[in-house]
């Protein structure tokens, strides 16, 4: 670990490397919705199967990031990262060797051992090595490979599926792994604090604690807590949205396959960019004037979102459904850089990757492990069209409780613990 605040250039260079490696995490994450047709026809899977393929590897992912944030926030933050995305790329491509639901059940619950480290840790250390007004736009950049590696992850594999089998798809969203992997081993690790202005912090005086007393103590915190619970049904809505809405198009609106997976696809590139970008820069300006900025401008993005997907779920024509879903992918990506600096900064520079990690194990448990299985299994019992009603009332949740923590916070203002 090095004992120096990084250089810009190395700042830059650092989250650089660390999108690039978020991109590819989101990629491999949903080629699985894109070959979801193929894979039912050539396994003879039920819906309640396909639904089960993202919760098993986020059940793994889950219950490992606990442990990753707990290293995280004592030993080396290059290595274990590493560690994980070349665990995850080889789980990708040992999917595609697969030949029966088991197989490829425990394929993806393999790559979420290899996620885990480098979510849990990542964003700890980036904030080491920029301020915390700049935290906005900086976890807007590396968020803005969500959106763009999830639409990859949609094209490629639609592509590489339709032309070479849900196969070669896993063995494509398998490769680039294991070059990051190398790549993040040069990266910088500053101390712990090295951007905050209190010297303590910086020293880490009087801070030791074993990890279950970080938990626990997190746990208790509700400024704390009430942001990740927001976050919860946030990300219930969007995973089952970006899981199923492929299938949706192809089923419901009878679009072709590869147009539905290459159209969502090409939605979610340009909302997730924009709406992310636009989102991290918008939360950094409302944090000059509140300081709780962030969580009340998710708030109301949030909030914005719902009847937009409640248009994009039910109107018929796709001169109505398809704008509907351009403007909810846009405002709620709006979201995530101010929400992911929010948990951040409402914790201490010592216990930020176990935060981080709590805060994965909550909003996964609580959110995309759920629902795309609770979708998949009302498919089965009525229609998929009627399943995914459910995203906008998760929505709705997810805006008022950012709401309710905007003021809950605010009355419980003052120095966070370290």
């Amino acid at each position: 670990m090095s004992t120096a605040i990084p250089s810009r250039r190395a700042a830059l260079w650092a989250l650089g490397v660390l999108t690039a490696i978020n991109l590819v995490n989101y990629l491999d994450r949903y080629v699985v919705s894109a070959i979801a047709s193929p894979l039912k026809s050539a396994m003879t899977l039920s819906d309640t199967q396909l639904g089960w393929l993202m919760p098993a590897f986020l059940l793994v992912y889950t219950i490992a990031a606990p442990v990753f944030g707990a290293w995280g926030d004592r030993g080396s933050r290059t290595r274990p990262i590493a560690l994980g995305v070349l665990v995850w790329s080889l789980a990708t491509a040992l999917s595609g060797l697969a030949h029966g639901f088991p197989q490829l059940l425990a394929g993806r619950a393999l790559v979420g051992i290899g996620e885990a480290a480098y979510v849990a840790i990542a964003p700890a250390l980036l904030a080491d090595c920029f301020t915390r007004e700049a935290r906005g736009r900086v976890y807007a950049v590396l968020n803005m490979a969500i959106p763009v590696g999830a639409a990859l992850g949609y094209i490629v594999g639609g592509q590489v599926g339709a032309h070479f089998g849900w196969r070669a798809a896993f063995f494509v969203a398998g490769v680039p792994g294991v070059a990051l992997a190398l790549a993040v081993l040069r990266l910088p690790d500053p101390p712990r604090g090295a951007q905050e202005v209190s010297a303590a912090a910086r020293s880490g005086a009087g801070t030791e604690r074993g990890a279950l007393a970080i938990y626990r103590e997190l746990l208790r915190r509700w400024p704390y807590m009430v942001i990740v619970l927001g976050y919860a049904a946030y990300t219930f809505a969007l995973g089952g949205l970006a899981f199923w809405m492929p299938s949706f198009l192809e089923r419901v609106r009878h679009v072709p396959m590869t147009q539905a997976t290459t159209g969502f696809g090409a939605i979610v590139i340009v909302t997730g960019f924009l709406g992310t970008f636009v989102g991290g820069w918008l939360g950094d300006y409302f944090l000059k004037r509140s300081r709780q900025g962030y969580l009340w401008f998710s708030g109301v993005v949030t909030l914005l979102a719902a009847p937009c997907a409640v248009v994009a779920l039910t109107a018929p024509a796709p001169a109505l459904y398809y704008p509907a879903i351009f403007v909810a992918e846009l405002l709620l990506f709006m979201s995530t850089g101010p929400i992911n600096a929010a948990i951040v900064n409402v914790s201490g520079p010592l216990e930020r990757a176990s935060a981080i990690a709590l805060s994965m194990f909550a909003i996964h448990l609580l959110g995309d492990v759920p629902s795309p299985l609770i979708i998949g299994r009302l498919s089965d019992l009525s229609s998929l069209g009627q399943a995914v009603l459910i995203v906008p009332a998760a929505v709705i949740v997810a805006g008022l409780v950012w709401l309710l923590a905007a003021r809950v916070n605010a009355r419980a203002a003052g120095p966070v613990r370290a």
